[in-house]
């Protein structure tokens, strides 16, 4: 059995190909991906109908296998869930429009919560330019 195998039965699912084909190209990118993006990755192997696509993204991020990202230009755009690393910010190339997880930069304002509130999420979004964009790309 497949390391994708593994982790779709763990989150209670069913092993398909599509859900295999989504999971592994979410995986393997740098950054974050629009719908539109998977549709071109996932075309060069054969075509995955749009409605599919939509329903396999909206399963693995119920299941906690990938989260999605909000924009300002009003595209969601997907990324894996790596378990033991999530609740991170993200960083928002504003010249190249890539979104990037920050793993190293989480919030830590959760943890100084007044008596009473329970912390469950957080969302934070970071704008400005990525190493590429900003020709810091040799400095890392």
């Amino acid at each position: 059995m497949t390391q994708l195998a593994a982790t779709l039965i763990q989150a209670h699912g069913r092993v398909t190909p599509a859900r295999t084909r989504v999971l592994a190209a979410l995986m393997a990118a740098p950054s974050a991906l629009s719908h539109a993006d998977l549709e071109d990755r996932l075309s060069r192997e054969g075509a995955l109908d749009r409605v599919t696509l939509y329903r396999v993204l909206d399963w693995l991020v119920s299941r906690g296998l990938a989260h999605k990202i909000a924009s300002d230009d009003r595209v969601w755009r997907f990324n894996a869930v790596d378990r033991d690393n999530h609740g991170h910010a993200h960083f928002h190339c504003t010249r190249c429009g890539q979104v990037f997880c920050l793993d190293q930069l989480h919030p830590t304002f959760a943890l100084s919560l007044p008596p009473g509130y329970v912390f469950h999420k957080a969302e934070l979004n970071l704008q400005g330019l990525c190493p590429g964009c900003s020709g810091m790309a040799d400095a890392q």
